[in-house]
């Protein structure tokens, strides 16, 4: 039997990395280091839309602040080129 070292982010918490260890539970510090710089971005991304879109709830802001934080790469192709967006999508679809 050997020991195994598995990673995961605070902000995560340990609990909620048990429910989904495919999605939250890494095998390497820098792949939950990379996950912890994305749920940081999310956070400071759902405050600024909880202070810029009234009337927008606390939940809606958390999924739509993760969805971009997680997706920031093509956000980024987005701004030189809007119609990666919608052709993403589309490929999901």
């Amino acid at each position: 039997m050997s020991v195994q070292a598995v990673y995961y982010s605070d902000r995560d918490g340990l609990e909620m990395a048990l429910k989904q260890p495919n999605e939250l539970l890494f095998n390497t510090k820098a792949e939950a280091d990379a996950r912890d710089r994305v749920l940081e971005l999310s956070e400071e991304i759902r405050e600024y839309l909880l202070k810029k879109v009234d009337g927008m709830s606390e939940e809606l802001a958390d999924r739509c602040a993760l969805v971009i934080a997680e997706d920031k790469d093509l956000f980024q192709k987005a701004f030189k080129k809007p119609q990666v967006l919608s052709e993403s999508s589309a490929a999901q679809d």
